[in-house]
């Protein structure tokens, strides 16, 4: 079960690349492009030759584009359904479909939305080579204490589901996670390496090209494993086989 449930996660998010894609091409790339040429500009009025181009403009925002989105987007779906595999039947008598669009949504939350509110995206052209691996590693302490603090509150609300009910224990976990979350975002130190002439306008489409381009990934995989998935688990179910296999899946 678990293996075809990864064909379908990688098949899933394989379809959901191709429309990230195109989302990416459209209002991703018109940013880096204005971006690069706010770096050449710079380095012309400094009088610096510009840095040599190893890998050129166009198979960037083509070739290198496509292979990087679906790429990712294959390795993230085999994740995806391994946490499906995990989560179904064991976060209350929701369907396949309502599981995977509950994960999509945790995920892009816990990985995406918050991580970038903190450490929100730049162009390529903004921020001091020095300071990458520092910035690097701040970003990923943001994910690392993100997927923990929902991990707890996930557990916290189980634990307290028999006395509190559904609902409220679900409102105490969120609770939870935005208080830890916002205590994280206080203490981590900020970094604010932006020119002070580059465009708003600029900065702030990149950033929204930037989420909406993991929101339509993390979207079309809910939505689109979801049906797979709920397809397959109902033809097991339908079959006397099938209904022993789903016993061992739950085990």
């Amino acid at each position: 079960m678990v293996r075809a449930l990864l064909i379908r996660g990688m098949l899933a998010d394989a379809l959901a690349g191709l429309l990230t894609l195109g989302f990416a091409w459209i209002f991703g790339e018109p940013q880096v492009d204005l971006a690069i040429s706010f770096e050449q500009h710079m380095h012309a009025m400094a009088g610096e030759a510009p840095e040599p181009e190893l890998v050129s403009r166009a198979v960037q925002s083509t070739a290198g584009l496509s292979t990087a989105i679906l790429v990712y987007g294959c390795a993230l779906g085999g994740i995806f359904a391994l946490a499906f595999a995990y989560a179904y039947g064991r976060i209350g008598h929701l369907s396949p479909r309502a599981t995977a669009a509950l994960l999509a949504v945790l995920g892009f939350v816990t990985l995406i939305l918050v991580p970038q509110i903190k450490y929100p995206a730049n162009p390529p052209s903004i921020g001091n080579p020095e300071t990458i691996g520092s910035r690097t590693a701040l970003y990923f302490t943001m994910i690392t204490l993100s997927v923990i603090a929902v991990v707890t509150a996930a557990s916290t609300g189980r634990q307290l589901a028999r006395r509190l009910g559904a609902w409220n224990s679900a409102g105490v976990a969120g609770a939870a996670y935005v208080i830890v979350i916002t205590a994280a975002m206080l203490i981590l130190p900020p970094v604010n390496e932006v020119p002070s002439d580059f465009s708003a306008t600029t900065l702030w489409r990149f950033r929204l090209a930037s989420l909406g381009i993991e929101a339509v990934l993390w979207t079309a995989l809910g939505l689109v494993f979801g049906v797979l998935a709920e397809r397959l688990l109902m033809a097991r179910a339908s079959s006397p086989i099938g209904r022993a296999r789903n016993q061992d899946f739950y085990i």
